[in-house]
């Protein structure tokens, strides 16, 4: 019963994304499991032994980092609400996750995509089903790359956000709402929505009798009413592979990361990048000045007269 309520107070007080609240409950119900005591009457000595369990396991740091805090905050949720005097998991340390630098995929291999897309769209037969797909796809991979959306965002993305965005022929932004119900507005560009006014006359067809599908860009038959990530994540990766790159290196949240190092290495400022991709915290977004600086890095070392002299 504690474990619902906690969620319900995630959901209603700090408005969580659906998939953070799907990695807390699996967090805490591998707890419950492991856990000698009910979970409300756990000790520091064994959420500590849970943790270090995990470790041994080989579970990446990241991965531990993250069970910590749905533990910290389901514990201090319990003292909050008077059914524990105390918090057992504020005394757990677990040692920072190194932030990886993000993979991402270069101009020319974004390319690739871009020309396979097309390449899929001209082998269609005209008026057919695959055309159709193609269509998609194309519009999909366009708008992510120039939007820097979440997938979750590009695939659940409103019909009202085209239709608020004015004649879409002229519209050069959209509103999107992402984590935290929060608004932001994301370029669109010219690519972009020539792809999505060429899809849009195919939408039909993905229309199944759903209501709720009514109301997406990219609908689906699927419970969700839209296309989901992992759809249009097998897409992405059947695409790679028709474009000759490693279809284990593109994704959708690659495509992501490339949208944002891409602006950084043309001089787009660190707020501005922050605030298209929706960061609530500029340390987020602070990660694509580390991707920059390696590449100036090499430019250096590649192009200067002394390093190349120092190379001869």
């Amino acid at each position: 019963m504690s474990l619902e309520l906690f969620f319900e107070s995630l959901l209603v007080e700090r408005n969580a994304a659906a998939n953070t609240l799907d990695a807390y409950r699996r967090d805490l119900e591998q707890l419950e499991e492991a856990l000698p005591a009910p979970l409300v009457q756990a000790s520091t000595l064994a959420l500590r032994d849970h943790l270090r369990g995990l470790a041994d396991q080989g579970l990446a740091r990241s991965s531990i980092a993250r069970k910590r805090s749905a533990i910290k905050q389901f514990y201090a949720f319990l003292r909050d609400e008077g059914l524990r005097s105390d918090n057992p998991a504020e005394a757990l340390k677990v040692a920072a996750a190194p932030r990886p630098l993000p993979k991402i995929l270069s101009p020319e291999q974004v390319d690739a995509l871009l020309a396979a897309a097309d390449q899929a769209l001209a082998e269609a037969a005209p008026d057919s089903l695959p055309q159709a797909e193609a269509l998609r796809l194309k519009a999909l991979l366009e708008l992510l790359y120039a939007s820097g959306l979440r997938v979750s965002e590009l695939v659940g993305l409103p019909l009202s956000a085209l239709q608020a965005a004015g004649p879409l022929e002229q519209a050069e932004a959209l509103v999107v709402r992402g984590k935290g119900n929060k608004q932001r507005l994301v370029p669109m560009g010219r690519a972009a929505r020539a792809a999505l006014l060429a899809y849009l006359p195919q939408r039909a067809r993905f229309l199944p009798r759903s209501l709720a599908a009514q109301a997406f860009v990219f609908p689906s038959s699927g419970a969700q009413g839209h296309l989901t990530r992992q759809r249009f994540g097998q897409l992405l990766k059947d695409l790679a592979v028709r474009a000759g790159l490693p279809p284990e290196a593109v994704s959708p949240h690659v495509l992501r990361h490339a949208f944002a190092t891409h602006l950084m290495h043309g001089g787009a400022d660190l707020r501005v990048v922050q605030s298209l991709l929706g960061h609530a915290d500029v340390s987020t977004t602070e990660i694509y000045t580390h991707v920059s600086n390696q590449r100036l890095k090499a430019l250096v070392t590649d192009c200067h007269p002394l390093s190349a002299s120092a190379q001869a």
